[in-house]
């Protein structure tokens, strides 16, 4: 019996075992996505006979006879489903990799099932858009609905309104990708169609079992010998040059410890031979198949060890100097020692001081798109490689380092990123997959299950910092003392920058004259920390707003009139660790004192909902706490992220943006086509952007940093302006007009009383041998800052530690916000994200040093029932420095989440949690025990 595939019987048959997501994949329908392969995510949900199942667990053989839909056969004779037209109306997802399967559960709800989404969702996560706007789109609102604050006591949806033109600045312009996202058309990295690729061949990985040890011995022949088995890569193959896995526009911004692959393993997980054949099962075989000796190495597994005398030496063989590793034989990647002031004079002038050890945990970035690569040779011989990565130009640039091949001979290409959070800034797969295509000569894939992102990717850094603080009864802060203590893991990717960077804007927002920073990163044999949103500052904030809190207690004042008195304010220099201002950070706009207000009047229309709603008495049991935290960053990273743009007038009248940055859900394809909207007087329909793709444009540093916006951006906005100035130039000698009386008007130019279309330019230019097409750069300096202000109301149960937050809030100043609706989603994620981070998430590592939490079902992440609706609000400022004012919002709004509940928890028990996550069988536990010491 055939298989029935969105109305047409397939020919394949299914192979022994198979499961229906990889039988449909092969297919061609590519709309079914792989978030898990264990049932746990949704992504590759599909319909059989009518009923929704994860096909990931579904035998395809158990789907012969029966009639299969996938999200390409959801519409019919060219119409939308209902559910299409409802997530596209409200743009119910943000990088779209979960999409499909939230749709194909959603569309055969009926209205029982839409009354009770956190039942009926819980099969289908995503990790972008913290599930309000999939809501709107379920239950049929549009994405600019405004709910009732009145009638929903839980968190209005609030968003402020910005005066805008249809399509341009402003304006809630829908994502240009959403036809392609709810139709399960747009094209991830590994959706490339098998015609296009003859031949393709499979890589996966042997990783060590050991957590320290030497590859004395690789037996390559069991693996070759089985069938299908084309080749097995080791160290012995790999280049010698040492690199690092992390991607920034200076590479010796990170220290070169790595190689392609190593004959010293240092975490369980790394990698030790690559296996490519002729399909992922015979690559797994052959993978299983390999016989190494090793010799056994005494590995260390905190950095408090890591760095006593006699510690097992890591990176010791490495040339410090050269590897720009700083004291190797300590263990130690990199440090940083600073004192502004005096704090022993601060602690003697303060009135009260807060002394306690904060801790942050291990958390996984889960993108729903696992790491992924193929690479193959072009038929000039240039090597290709489709990756998903946040960072194309950059991966090109190592690969070109590492196999010593001339920039021009390397392309990448990023398709459609399924979420990133910094963990898709790093080369991961690339360089294995580059390896693989070189030696063979024939197109090769890696992609890696949800069990290896969890042990042989990257994560947040865990850092333990120990704070000292002091404020005196005026409420001025007095001294702030921090010993900063991060775990780099096995490699140091990242590691300078994670820690700089959580040293920095967390302590340069308090105005403080007396400061110091003890701070090391430090090499263990675990697995790798790197990029991850907010990059240091979630974590160092985390432990000086909690800190901010017990000041502010102690001498007896309001938590938030205290940050009010001791926050920056322009004209003030923010000062961190270099007794000198950063000479290109300046305050382009200011609004943390509207964040600030809009939080706290949030709060108390929340608490007058409650009274009249009558649910402000919830038992005897309950207790209930209001608290607060403020952040902010730089709005780009320092020392250059540059940009290059591309904007062109086509023969149609159209415009066309080409853009370096990448689309991982961070919005950027929709802020750039409306900043050259406006630019151009159109509207962002007719604004055409391509991006990510390395033979575009001369280079990009890519999307990180929260410069998708503010970097990319401007160079967008620049070359739009040129190109505006050039078409009103020949729209001026074709009227005799002068050019400041022609002016640009949608599809035309308006030349006094005469009206051009832009066709008719396009064709004058050709003859006058003008190029309608202009480039903008920008090198992502001078730097400005934003700012969030993140409120919570919870109530705590005395008897069973049980959470339940009542009021979420967040205002933040994002300049002039392009697309308001777009922005907010970008802050709700944050949140949904933060909340899994504060209360539950956390990569386990056992005292052998393997990750045990290495599937979904033993790392909870936020789903629909998880995630309040937060309200959202925005200061009105506008940015000197950013595209038309504005500024970014991507990274910044998961900073406060987390010491903003802490400290609403604690106005709630009186007990300070000083470590994360605060699980629910922690409060139980300190509530059962309680004391007034910080636990």
């Amino acid at each position: 019996m055939a298989i029935e595939i969105n109305g047409a019987a397939s020919q394949a048959t299914p192979r022994p075992g198979q499961c229906l997501r990889t039988f449909l994949r092969e297919e061609g329908n590519f709309g079914v996505k792989k978030g898990c392969d264990g049932g746990d995510c949704g992504a590759c949900t599909v319909h059989v006979d009518g009923t929704p199942v994860h096909s990931c667990i579904y035998p395809a053989v158990r789907a012969e006879g029966k009639a299969v839909t996938t999200i390409e056969g959801l519409s019919k004779d060219g119409e939308l489903h209902p559910v299409q037209e409802q997530f596209l109306e409200a743009q119910g997802f943000q990088c779209g990799f979960c999409t499909a399967g939230m749709m194909m559960t959603a569309a055969t709800f009926d209205d029982e099932q839409r009354a009770n989404l956190p039942r009926n969702l819980k099969g289908n996560l995503c990790r972008c858009t913290g599930y309000r706007s999939i809501a709107d789109a379920v239950c049929g609102h549009s994405g600019d609905h405004q709910h009732d604050a009145g009638a929903d006591v839980s968190g209005a949806q609030s968003v402020a309104a910005v005066p805008a033109t249809p399509g341009q600045l402003g304006d809630n312009v829908p994502a240009p990708a959403g036809q392609a996202v709810v139709t399960g058309t747009a094209r991830y990295a590994l959706d490339v169609p098998a015609e296009q690729l003859p031949g393709l061949l499979h890589m996966k990985l042997l990783r060590s079992p050991h957590p320290h040890a030497r590859i004395v011995s690789i037996d390559k022949a069991p693996a070759l010998a089985v069938p299908g088995v084309m080749a097995v890569f080791t160290h012995e193959d790999a280049p010698q040059l040492l690199f690092s896995s992390a991607q920034h526009e200076n590479y010796t911004d990170d220290p070169d410890d790595t190689r392609v692959l190593d004959n010293v393993v240092r975490f369980i997980g790394q990698r030790v031979a690559a296996v490519v054949a002729e399909s992922v099962g015979a690559a797994e075989a052959g993978a299983r198949a390999l016989t190494v000796q090793y010799e056994l190495l005494e590995p260390v597994f905190t950095p408090q060890e890591a760095i006593l005398p006699g510690a097992p030496v890591i990176h010791g063989e490495k040339d410090g100097v050269f590897s720009r590793i700083s004291r190797p034989l300590q263990n130690v990647v990199a440090e940083v020692h600073a004192e502004l002031g005096s704090v022993a004079d601060g602690f003697a002038a303060a009135d009260f001081i807060h002394e306690h050890t904060y801790k942050t945990q291990r958390v996984q970035h889960v993108a729903m798109e696992t790491h992924a690569s193929i690479a193959w040779l072009d038929e000039d011989g240039r090597l290709m490689i489709r990756s998903s990565t946040q960072v194309p130009f950059l991966v090109k640039r190592t690969l070109s380092r590492v196999f010593n091949l001339p920039p021009e001979s390397i392309r990448v290409v990023a398709g459609r990123v399924g979420g990133g959070f910094g963990g898709k800034q790093e080369v991961l797969t690339e360089d294995l997959v580059a390896l693989a295509a070189l030696a063979l000569r024939k197109p090769v894939q890696l992609e890696f299950t949800r069990t290896e992102q969890f042990t042989a990717t990257t994560t947040r850094h865990p850092f333990t910092i120990h704070l000292k603080a002091g404020a005196s009864r005026d409420g001025s802060l007095t001294a702030l003392q921090l010993n900063v203590l991060t775990n780099t893991g096995a490699y140091g990717n990242h590691a300078p920058g994670v820690m700089f960077h959580g040293c920095g804007e967390s302590l340069a927002v308090y105005k403080c004259v007396n400061k110091k920073v003890d701070a090391h990163a430090v090499y263990t044999n675990t697995v790798p920390a790197g990029a991850f949103r907010g990059y240091g500052l979630s974590q160092m904030i985390f432990a000086i707003e909690s800190a901010i809190d017990e000041l502010a207690i102690g001498i007896g004042m309001d938590p938030l009139e205290f940050r009010l008195k001791n926050m920056v304010r322009p004209g003030d220099h923010m000062l961190s660790t270099t007794p000198e201002p950063e000479e290109d950070v300046h305050y382009g706009s200011y609004g943390l004192d509207q964040c600030v207000s809009l939080v706290r009047d949030a709060l108390d229309r929340g608490k007058e909902r409650y009274r009249v709603a009558g649910l402000d008495d919830l038992g005897p049991d309950w207790v209930v706490g209001e608290g607060a935290a403020l952040s902010m960053i730089d709005t780009v990273p320092p020392r250059g992220h540059f940009a290059h743009t591309r904007v062109s007038l086509e023969a149609n009248g159209r415009f066309a943006v080409d853009v370096g940055t990448a689309e991982f859900g961070n919005g950027t394809t929709t802020v750039h086509a409306q900043l050259a909207a406006t630019a151009l007087a159109t509207t962002a329909s007719k604004v055409t952007v391509r991006q990510s793709d390395t033979d575009l444009l001369e280079h990009d540093t890519g999307a990180f940093g929260s410069a998708g916006t503010v970097v990319a951006g401007k160079a967008t906005l620049g070359a739009a302006l040129e190109l505006a100035t050039r078409i009103q130039t020949v729209a001026a000698s074709l009227t005799g007009a002068a050019l400041t009386d022609c002016r640009l008007v949608d599809g035309a130019v308006q030349c006094g009383d005469r009206t051009l279309p832009l066709t008719e330019i396009v064709d004058a230019a050709r003859l006058q041998g003008v190029r309608l097409a202009t480039d903008g750069n920008w090198g992502g300096t001078p730097r400005s800052v934003a700012f969030n202000v993140h409120g919570f109301r919870v109530a705590v149960n005395a008897g069973t530690g049980e959470l339940r937050i009542l009021q979420s809030v967040q205002a933040a100043d994002a300049g002039v916000v392009v697309n308001p609706r777009q922005c907010r989603g970008q802050i709700e994620g944050g949140i949904a994200q933060a909340l899994g981070a504060v209360l539950y998430e956390e990569v386990k590592v056992d005292d052998a040093g393997r990750v045990t939490t290495d599937i979904l079902r033993q790392y909870h992440i936020p789903s629909f029932a998880d995630v309040p609706r937060s309200e959202v609000y925005f200061a009105t400022t506008n940015d000197s420095t950013g595209p038309l004012g504005a500024k970014s919002m991507s990274e910044s709004p998961f900073n406060p989440v987390a010491p903003a509940l802490a400290n609403a928890i604690r106005n709630a028990t009186g007990i300070r949690f000083g470590e994360l996550p605060i699980a629910r069988d922690k409060i139980y536990l300190a509530l059962r025990d309680r004391t007034t010491a910080p636990v």
